[in-house]
């Protein structure tokens, strides 16, 4: 396994050639209207954070690069913000064919949003304040309960890896488990343990993930499988009575 500082650095190669052919075509230095970095910190948790670890941001996605640790030296080489923009923006318009990354994720000035929020705070200590601090709610997760054979555990609308809960009960027997997902981000449900492994589709966009499993008394964990979820803390513990 590829250790995650090693990958980040790699991964900076791979951005620094960008950046260079940025260079090479005048890329960075077109002047751009000014980023509304707040807009941006919300477009990047939304889409985004599911796959990078940016700590201002509060995201730990592992599917794609770290990007603090991916601009760590680009910061101390001297990399000005503008430049890191210009790097997070092409990458955002035309990543890499063989990544997990879809092109054009977002365009034209929420791209740029976007990149103007990761070069302002990637790679940087400290956390977001103000208005920036504010931009993307916290999730408030309460326990929930079943009722009536159906247990309700929803996905955070905003896009952030949270259920709405992270504990949850129930009574042994069939239960029906509902996961709606109002974000655009892909999410399902699974509950595993016991013996018992079961997967609910992926949906999105005010989709409803259902898995209907009999359960014994014990402990379970309720996850979402989408790659990096779980990791993310995607996750919570079904105690079945």
């Amino acid at each position: 396994m590829v250790k995650a500082h090693s990958r980040g650095r790699r991964s900076f190669a791979a951005l620094a050639s960008a950046a260079s052919l940025l260079v090479a075509l005048g890329g960075c230095a077109v002047k751009h209207p000014t980023d509304n970095l707040v807009h941006g910190k919300q477009l990047f948790v939304a889409k985004c954070g599911a796959c990078h670890t940016l700590a201002h941001a509060n995201t730990t996605g592992t599917i794609g690069p770290n990007l603090d640790q991916a601009f760590a030296d680009a910061r101390a080489n001297g990399f000005k913000s503008n430049d890191i923009r210009g790097i997070v923006n092409f990458q955002i318009l035309y990543p890499n064919p063989l990544g997990a990354m879809p092109a054009m994720l977002y365009k034209g000035q929420a791209a740029g949003d976007v990149a103007g929020y990761v070069a302002a705070v990637a790679a940087r200590p400290g956390q977001d304040t103000g208005a920036l601090g504010n931009a993307v709610a916290n999730v408030t997760q309460k326990p929930v309960s079943e009722q009536n054979g159906v247990l309700q555990i929803d996905a955070d609308p905003t896009g952030q890896l949270k259920y709405l809960a992270s504990s949850a009960t129930a009574t042994s027997g069939k239960v029906t488990v509902k996961m709606q997902n109002k974000s655009s981000v892909p999410h399902d449900i699974a509950i595993t343990g016991s013996g018992v492994n079961v997967v609910g589709p992926i949906v999105q966009n005010g989709g409803v993930s259902t898995i209907a499993p009999t359960l014994a008394p014990g402990k379970y964990t309720f996850f979402c499988t989408v790659p990096g979820h779980r990791a993310a803390g995607m996750q919570g513990t079904l105690t079945v009575k």
